[in-house]
């Protein structure tokens, strides 16, 4: 994919922020939260969803095409550029013409690849910049998918919008962050920039700040945050949008880190402590597998089952309260024993056929 660094055509050095409610309602609700915006920095993309798809037709769809005129007078009366959601060819079209020029693909939109490729299709020969939300279920291919239709049409302003995936049962979020995906996506395009949307992610503004923070924490190149002038009243995602001024006290405290480091040394010397250890931990792995294999012969002569619950259960336990001695999460080494005995099964299964 051809793909224009982020800072060619965001060149203020800091993360790019993408600010505004989830939903316009009034032109005069719209420039009351953008001219706030405005002051925080005038750098801030102000959004705005003008098509609002819902689950139930009941629900508050957006005020749709004359809302595309509101974006324009946010433009015009505070220079802040505007950006809006399209979920149609015909959606993305009236955009174009009327002067918005940064757009975003919903979630539900992104997991189909006939409406992408038409909507692709109307944008090309424009200069436009498109966010693609990832998918609700965590696809990180059909994201990537999207992705590429849009890249195969010419558009070179590439984002990707991390907003979370369908919660795990009794998850705290609205959306679970997953942050596992956007990293993966990041390791296969290091160009494409990647922003985080906490608002969706979080469900209630109370979570927006952490998640925020932990966006940085992994190097995302920005946010998009929900930001309405008075939530409370709003007409959708009333609670996990924030005011103007929790906006400004949220980026203030944000941190985000610097790469490039006075001491290099310092950080290539861990590094290089890290390689060993990974090599290390690869070569005590290749002998548990052939220490495995030890095992199959064994059960196979004696015909024996591959799985014995009592000594599974023994190790997780033992080896969980081992870790949690050393400083590790039990959870997480439960997960990691796990991952390590289905390809020790595997492997014994493997010398039963042979």
């Amino acid at each position: 994919m051809k793909i224009k660094p982020l800072e060619e055509w965001n060149s203020t050095g800091k993360p790019l922020v993408i600010a505004g409610p989830c939903a316009a309602e009034s032109k005069e609700q719209l420039i009351a939260t953008a001219k706030e915006i405005a002051a925080i920095d005038p750098n801030i993309i102000f959004r705005a969803g003008i098509w609002k798809p819902r689950t139930r037709p009941g629900s508050f769809q957006g005020v749709g095409e004359q809302g595309i005129e509101w974006l324009m007078d946010v433009k015009r009366l505070t220079g802040l550029e505007v950006a809006t959601e399209v979920a149609t060819p015909e959606q993305a079209r009236k955009c174009i013409e009327a002067g918005i020029t940064h757009l975003w693909i919903g979630a539900r939109t992104t997991v189909n690849p006939f409406y992408v490729e038409e909507i692709a299709k109307a944008m090309r020969g424009h200069d436009v910049s498109v966010m693609v939300k990832n998918p609700v279920h965590p696809d990180i291919n059909a994201w990537i998918g999207s992705i590429e239709r849009f890249a195969d049409a010419g558009i070179e302003k590439l984002i990707a919008i991390h907003r979370g995936f369908h919660p795990l049962p009794e998850s705290k979020y609205r959306n679970y962050p997953n942050w596992s995906i956007p990293l993966e996506l990041k390791q296969r395009y290091p160009g494409l920039p990647i922003i985080s949307d906490p608002s969706h992610m979080a469900g209630k503004r109370a979570l927006v700040e952490q998640i925020s923070q932990d966006a940085m924490d992994i190097n995302m190149d920005g946010l998009m945050i929900e930001t309405h002038i008075n939530p409370d009243n709003a007409l959708s995602d009333k609670l996990q949008q924030l005011t103007p001024p929790e906006l400004k006290a949220l980026l203030g405290r944000l941190v985000v880190h610097n790469d490039i480091l006075q001491s290099p040394n310092a950080l290539e010397n861990f590094r290089g402590r890290i390689d060993k250890i990974d090599h290390d931990i690869i070569d005590l792995l290749a002998s548990r597998m052939e220490i495995s294999k030890h095992i199959a012969s064994i059960k196979k002569e004696h015909d024996m089952s591959f799985f014995q619950l009592e000594r599974w259960q023994e190790i997780l336990d033992s080896r969980a309260i081992y870790g949690e001695q050393k400083g590790l999460r039990k959870n997480f080494v439960r997960e990691l024993l796990g991952t390590v005995h289905a390809e020790s099964i595997a492997v014994q299964k493997k010398m039963n056929r042979d």
